[in-house]
């Protein structure tokens, strides 16, 4: 018997099948696995997360395996060579973007002791069930906090839409079955 999901989750596509059954929604603990997240968000702005789900792996490799202190310190020459990737997804504002904000990624990591300290401080400790939104309270003060510490690419949609992807809000439908997973779990 096929499983109830997400509307969104396009059943034609395996890659986001795993992703919306396995990954999306779930909390994560791991600043690393935060960055990436935090990074390939940034790239979905103007396009869909499939597109960038299905270019991950080819992210994964161009950005070092996602770790914020080598992008931190990409020169010139290194973002010359991500504009000329053509299997990821190539705008230079996106790309600097990234790259500005693995440094203010770190600089919170010193300043909260990890940027999942960061996160939980302004979320608070319960989880959040909410559907049909794209922006909300929680997604407007952590995007606002972002922006003047100087990150780009976070604005409030994109910064819930990252809520929901690493389990700070559980935006699984009602009738999708991992929503009542979660629920019973609470």
């Amino acid at each position: 018997m096929e499983k109830s999901r997400c509307f969104w989750a396009n059943t034609q596509n395996e890659l986001y099948v795993k992703y919306h059954d396995e990954e999306w929604g779930v909390p994560v603990y791991d600043d690393n696995k935060l960055f990436e997240m935090l990074i390939l968000e940034g790239f979905q702005a103007g396009l869909s997360w499939e597109c960038v789900l299905n270019k991950r792996e080819a992210f994964r490799e161009a950005f070092d395996g996602f770790d914020p202190f080598a992008i931190a310190g990409y020169s010139e020459e290194k973002i010359n060579e991500l504009m000329n990737n053509s299997k990821i997804i190539r705008n230079r504002l996106k790309i600097n973007g990234a790259v500005k904000n693995a440094g203010i990624f770190i600089e919170i990591q010193r300043e909260f002791g990890g940027f999942y300290n960061y996160l939980r401080k302004l979320a608070g400790e319960n989880l959040i069930f909410e559907t049909g939104k794209t922006t909300s309270p929680l997604s407007d003060l952590i995007s606002n906090d972002l922006k003047k510490r100087g990150m780009k690419f976070v604005g409030s949609t994109i910064i819930y839409s990252y809520l929901q992807a690493t389990g700070f809000i559980n935006g699984h439908e009602e009738d999708c079955y991992l929503y009542k997973s979660f629920k019973n779990n609470v």
